[in-house]
């Protein structure tokens, strides 16, 4: 049970509880593997939590860190006087993370992070780009497949089109040849990914440009964009894969690590080679603030052309916190850990 008094309740799904819940569903070993990688933050993360504590004691906070599993009994019994939940991973399909700011809100607990409408959008990257594009916003427009049928037709595109699944991140489902030139094989894809995974695929023009990611943590409920981190993320490739991805976190991320093939992806500032380009993703970042209500948590994923053209890919409300780029921001924005910087997040909000 909390303490109390001022708790931290870190509510987090580990990789193993959804891989043995998909296995159970009836999928391969090796697709669940893949699947749950996506929760490689709680995995890299659990390693850190009594730094995290120790960063809290110092504030006067108390952490909690609780799987997802035990989630609805501990909110029940919180304080909404003394108690802030912050939840690690989202989800609504293949990972259950969107319950926890929805048990948040119904025991009356403040939250860190968007509301829980947001965690079921950003998870569903057609509806959600549909909603970007509704609100003016530079996204490339998508088609949607279910296993080599066309639920919605994709636009035409002479650089030919990118297929990913539509409710899976961390890169699951994107292969080498994601990129096609014929929709023929952007269905075939389709079909390779209903039958991996289970999922539709959105189908979008392939826009050019380097890969760009823009993270944002408010250490004061005040913090605006002028706090957002963005900067070019450089893998060596076109275009991060499920393979790349695996490489880098979680329980897959460790084998990779200890065979000596991890390889961290290059982080270049966007300021320093394409200051309009960092203006025009503040701008947009801002919009998102202001029309879909991103707030003190969030990363935003862009390809940026040579000419400053900004093209919007997705957003995420619950960014992997342990990765390497997002440890870079905080040492670079905030001269903290990760785990200093997200107490002090903490504590400012409880004091709000």
């Amino acid at each position: 049970m909390p303490s109390n008094g001022p708790t931290l309740i870190l509510v987090h799904e580990p990789e193993r509880a959804c891989f043995d819940r998909l296995v159970a569903d009836g999928y391969q070993t090796e697709r669940a593997t893949e699947i749950s990688s996506y929760l490689a933050q709680s995995t890299d993360l659990a390693p850190e939590f009594g730094q995290l504590a120790a960063a809290c004691e110092t504030r006067g906070l108390t952490l909690m860190a609780v799987e997802l599993d035990d989630a609805a009994t501990v909110l029940a019994n919180a304080d909404p006087a003394k108690t802030l939940v912050w939840t690690l991973t989202d989800g609504i399909a293949y990972f259950r993370g969107g319950a926890s700011p929805a048990l948040a809100r119904l025991n009356g607990l403040k939250t860190i992070g968007a509301d829980d409408s947001l965690f079921a959008l950003c998870q569903d990257k057609f509806r959600s780009g549909a909603v970007l594009g509704a609100l003016g916003l530079p996204v490339p427009p998508a088609g949607l497949a279910r296993n080599g049928k066309w639920l919605v037709e994709p636009s035409a595109s002479s650089a030919g089109w990118f297929v990913k699944p539509n409710r899976l991140g961390a890169k699951i489902g994107i292969w080498p040849d994601s990129r096609c030139r014929d929709l023929g094989h952007a269905l075939e894809l389709s079909r390779r990914v209903f039958d991996h995974y289970r999922d539709d695929v959105v189908v979008q023009p392939y826009v050019a440009g380097r890969n760009v990611r823009a993270s944002f943590l408010g250490l004061k409920p005040d913090t605006g964009v002028e706090a957002l981190g963005i900067a070019f993320v450089e893998s060596g490739g076109d275009f991060q894969t499920m393979a790349d991805s695996m490489a880098l976190y979680g329980d897959s991320g460790q084998a990779a690590r200890d065979a000596g093939t991890y390889a961290e992806p290059e982080l270049e500032q966007v300021a320093a080679s394409q200051p309009a380009a960092d203006r025009a993703i503040r701008a947009i970042a801002q919009e998102l603030i202001a029309g879909l209500g991103l707030k003190d948590v969030f990363s935003v994923d862009f390809r940026v052309e040579a000419d400053d053209t900004v093209h919007l890919i997705e957003f995420e409300v619950c960014p992997g916190l342990p990765c390497f780029d997002f440890r870079d921001y905080c040492r670079r924005q905030w001269s903290m850990s990760l785990a200093d910087a997200m107490a002090e997040t903490a504590t400012s909000r409880l004091r709000a």
